[in-house]
């Protein structure tokens, strides 16, 4: 190119750098960064119109790297790919030193470049380039790539000088012996390879802070996102990484560690909710239970608040750290709870812990979600920490309950009860080839599919009987002992259902947690109904209910109290007596493998399992103490 025309070019990429640095004093960088992004790549293609030429590379490379920062600061999102030009840049250096390398990947293409272009003028352009090409790669989780660049970068600008010592990290190593080439006034950059390289090490830190969390390497991680968090970066960004150290910590065991971390994250970032929902979750960890429910609280009422504008990192630093770090495990990390996901949380935690009156009225708010389109809300990946519908709603029925709102509560079952009808079909059948196959074998996704059927029939079965036990119990509490035996009846019918083919639960593992479901409904139903007997005087019907349920749970205290009193009132009181010995011998551990095996029970049945438990057992026990006793005199 003539004389001139460098000058021209070079006059030109000055005044935009000039422009970018008024705007970006006088706040309007934002409103002209698209405008000043366009303007450098058209002035770059008028460059590239010509052959490569020696003179002209240290302008082209160095636009082609403020072209590539504004590419980056004009998105709001991390960036992907390769770098736009940056192969092209590399090829037209080549061609102007009288070589090629257009068969060559970019690594390769790179390690040529820097170890046959000797050319003095072209180093520091080369640097910073190479700077923006690990950026690019970094974002992609390329750390290999980029450690390899560095490597040859410092060795090319100082043969033997990167050496990462023993116990070091490799990667954070090369990128801080790597010496940043200085800047010409001539050529003015619109970001500084100075503070490329301290964003470069934070996002190295970060990454690989994650990468050692997801491996489950947590000091590793921890001193790594230390590192990170002593970095260049946004206050949204130090945010995340505090919340990414309190969440290792919590892993490592650590909870009071994990708070201070965590609630440094909202000290620097007071939007960063996603800790605050870490926080909630380290109090519940620790038991705190008043402390959690302060968390979600102040949790629901900021999701419900509409946030400020959402502040869109200042475009003062074009390359930055959050376009870097962009991996699954931080995404997991920081997902955003749903307002509806935090005000169930609420009502689940209260119901848990007794609060009967705030969890029956967290319920009713979520329910009045339910009318919002709350489906809109919830992610669709399987990340919700919302239960089935009808579970929710046999919850709200079961706080109702506790809270002496019978009635109401058997509104909310009628609800569960008629929209699952039409989804169980007359009869269920539980085989033992139902078996989840291998899948490399032949018939494997139908078979997987006819399983994951199955399954899906066994949850509306469960929630429907669970519907009828509920109601149950309400009426008995409402004094409607007929009605509450209907309604018993009516889940033992429904339970009828489900035949067992096969030699027994073994042969059914993938569908074992719905029929130890099923199973436990079925026990607590013959219980409930059982009594409901009782309180009529069929006392041998009442008995008859209490045989199965031992039947189904082997040594079960309530059942077995049960089926004592029902002895004693049908003036068998020697069985009666000799039961309450057995049992009584008999160590809790023994009251059935089934309870053993530590699965817990499903939320909405854990108050049907409350009510189902004998009421009198001193008085009881203490009736047939008195007839021992007066039955060994007349003996003796």
């Amino acid at each position: 190119p003539e004389p001139g025309c460098l000058q021209a070019w070079a006059a030109h990429s000055r005044a935009l750098v000039e422009r970018w640095t008024a705007a970006r004093s006088g706040g309007e960088a934002r409103q002209v960064l698209r405008q000043q992004r366009d303007e450098f790549w058209e002035l770059l293609l008028s460059i590239r119109v010509l052959p490569a030429a020696l003179p002209a590379l240290p302008l082209e490379l160095t636009v082609l790297y403020n072209s590539l920062l504004f590419t980056a600061g004009a998105s709001d999102i991390a960036i992907k790919g390769e770098a736009e030009g940056i192969r092209q840049g590399l090829l037209r250096v080549l061609e102007a030193c009288g070589a090629c390398g257009q068969d060559l990947g970019m690594e390769e293409l790179w390690e040529k470049v820097l170890q046959e272009v000797t050319v003095e003028e072209l180093q520091a352009p080369l640097h910073r380039l190479g700077a923006l090409q690990a950026a690019w790669w970094l974002a992609a989780s390329r750390l290999g790539s980029v450690a390899d660049l560095f490597q040859l970068l410092s060795t090319a600008e100082h043969p033997g000088r990167a050496h990462c010592s023993e116990g070091q990290n490799k990667l954070l190593s090369v990128i801080k012996a790597w010496q940043v080439p200085p800047e010409g006034a001539s050529l003015p950059l619109v970001q500084s390879t100075k503070d490329l390289k301290e964003i470069l090490c934070t996002a190295a830190a970060f990454l690989q802070g994650l990468q050692e969390l997801e491996a489950g390497n947590f000091p590793t991680a921890l001193s790594l996102l230390q590192e990170a968090a002593g970095g260049f970066c946004s206050k949204k960004t130090l945010a995340q990484i505090y919340t990414c150290l309190g969440c290792c910590a919590q892993q490592m065991g650590k909870p009071q560690t994990a708070l201070q971390h965590l609630k440094r994250a909202l000290q620097v970032d007071f939007q960063c909710l996603p800790a605050l929902s870490h926080v909630a979750a380290v109090y519940h960890e620790l038991g705190e239970t008043d402390a959690e429910l302060q968390a979600l609280t102040l949790l629901y009422e900021a999701l419900g608040k509409n946030p400020p504008a959402a502040a869109s990192s200042s475009p003062y630093f074009l390359m930055r750290t959050e376009l870097l770090v962009h991996t699954p495990v931080l995404t997991s990390l920081l997902r955003h709870h749903c307002s509806s996901e935090v005000k169930y949380l609420l009502a689940q935690r209260c119901l848990q812990d007794g609060r009967v009156a705030d969890a029956v009225e967290h319920y009713l708010d979520f329910l009045a979600l339910l009318q919002e389109g709350l489906q809109q809300q919830v992610p669709l990946d399987g990340s919700s920490a919302l239960p089935r519908i009808p579970e929710v709603f046999l919850e709200a029925a079961s706080a109702l309950e506790q809270a002496g709102r019978h009635q109401d509560a058997i509104t909310v079952c009628e609800e569960v009860i008629s929209r699952t009808t039409d989804l169980i079909p007359q009869v269920l059948r539980v085989e033992e080839w139902l078996e989840q196959p291998e899948c490399s074998l032949p018939g494997a996704e139908l078979a997987g599919r006819l399983l994951s059927q199955k399954k899906e029939s066994l949850c509306c079965l469960a929630w429907r009987a669970a519907g009828y036990l509920h109601q149950g119990w309400a009426w008995a509490k409402l004094g409607e002992n007929k009605e509450a035996v209907t309604q018993f009846s009516r889940c033992l019918n429904d339970l009828l259902r489900v035949q067992l083919h096969g030699s027994g639960i073994k042969q059914t593992e993938n569908l074992q947690p719905e029929v130890e479901v099923l199973q436990k409904i079925r026990l607590l139903s013959l219980i409930g109904r059982g009594t409901q007997f009782l309180e009529l005087g069929r006392h041998k019907e009442a008995l008859l209910d209490f045989q199965h349920s031992l039947q189904i749970s082997p040594g079960d205290q309530a059942a077995a109290s049960y089926l004592v009193q029902a002895l004693w009132k049908l003036n068998r009181k020697q069985e009666a007596a000799a039961q309450w010995q057995k049992f009584s011998q008999s160590s809790p551990g023994e009251d059935g493998q089934q309870q053993g095996q530590g699965r817990p029970l499903p939320l909405y049945l854990v108050s049907c399992l409350e009510q189902a438990m004998f009421p009198h057992s001193e008085v009881l026990a203490r009736s047939i103490q008195d007839y021992l006793g007066a039955a060994a005199q007349d003996t003796s």
